[in-house]
């Protein structure tokens, strides 16, 4: 069998020096940091699911071969071996007299989330009622507009783990968690 080049980003195959493989047509999906390579069109298909592209195609293009993978990479230094993680250490907030949510460290930044979050309005409470009066009607009590603060939080803790995963320093939309459909 033929040596590794790149694993496919979406099934985790390998593709092999010399050989056919498909890229995104989307240039933020081409870049030299981080490739996304695709070992079939229906892999890229899956990519195209979840990245939500408004127009983008699959793009047919050959691997390099090994001398000249090595030749292009010949200056580059060695990369420095990655860090062993540990399990996030789990660490429950206190929000008045209510336990929030389990909260832990980001392993890939070893930012403590912990230490980073304060307890700030993150909702516009003026916009949150006038949503809810025009929508429904209603009325909307004061203390909402908290607990939604809440609920953004852990969608937002959990965004910057899905990043931290994919050993990014930048959330990016593909981590926020879908919402539920109705």
């Amino acid at each position: 069998m033929a040596e590794t080049w790149l694993k496919c980003t979406a099934c985790r195959n390998p593709i092999s020096f010399n050989t056919v493989h498909w890229v995104c047509s989307v240039s933020t999906c081409n870049r030299p940091k981080f490739p996304l390579v695709f070992c079939t069109v229906s892999c890229w298909d899956s990519h195209v699911a979840d990245a939500r592209h408004r127009e983008a195609w699959a793009v047919e293009a050959r691997a390099p071969n090994k001398a000249q993978w090595e030749a292009d990479h010949a200056h580059d230094p060695a990369p420095a071996p990655k860090p062993v993680v540990a399990a996030a250490p789990v660490v429950r907030r206190v929000v008045g007299d209510v336990p929030s949510a389990p909260v832990a460290v980001a392993p890939a930044t070893g930012v403590n989330l912990q230490e980073v979050v304060d307890n700030e309005m993150l909702i516009v409470v003026s916009k949150l009622k006038k949503y809810i009066k025009d929508r429904s009607g209603m009325n909307c009590g004061d203390a909402v507009a908290e607990l939604l603060s809440e609920h953004v939080r852990a969608i937002c803790d959990e965004s910057i783990r899905a990043a931290a995963r994919n050993e990014r320093k930048t959330v990016l939309e593909r981590d926020v968690p879908r919402p539920p459909r109705r």
